[in-house]
């Protein structure tokens, strides 16, 4: 079993930053992939972020790219999101999730096993 606790979420203004923190737990040494996803009231979870935790291999959607940043450390088993830049539509709560595969379909949120309970960010305008 894996445990994975979010971190980081707040209030910022629309320019600011965040860095979100997913700290990993128990057989930590299971996983291949974590990633940040994110839903928005009345709308469906959406994919934002992987990182493959061998290798380093990262993958963003389109709306986020050069603006977030997915990292790892693996001696903390915690993987981070930075995110720059931050706009009103990236409001939402973002859950981190972890795969015990190497999946193609990264950004489908059914092939991961283990999920954390999710932080609220909130931009404003």
């Amino acid at each position: 079993q894996v445990q994975l606790v979010e971190s980081g979420g707040g209030l910022v203004q629309a320019g600011g930053s965040l860095r979100l923190s997913c700290a990993a737990s128990g057989r930590t040494s299971s996983i291949k992939t974590m990633s940040w996803f994110r839903q928005a009231p009345g709308k469906e979870r959406q994919f934002v972020a992987a990182i493959r935790w061998s290798g380093g291999s990262t993958y963003y959607t389109d709306s986020v790219k050069d603006r977030f940043t997915i990292s790892r450390d693996n001696a903390k088993s915690t993987a981070y999101l930075q995110m720059n830049s931050l706009k009103p539509e990236d409001t939402a709560v973002y859950y981190c999730a972890a795969d015990q595969d190497y999946s193609i379909n990264y950004a489908y949120s059914g092939v991961y096993d283990y999920w954390g309970q999710g932080t609220q960010v909130t931009v404003s305008s």
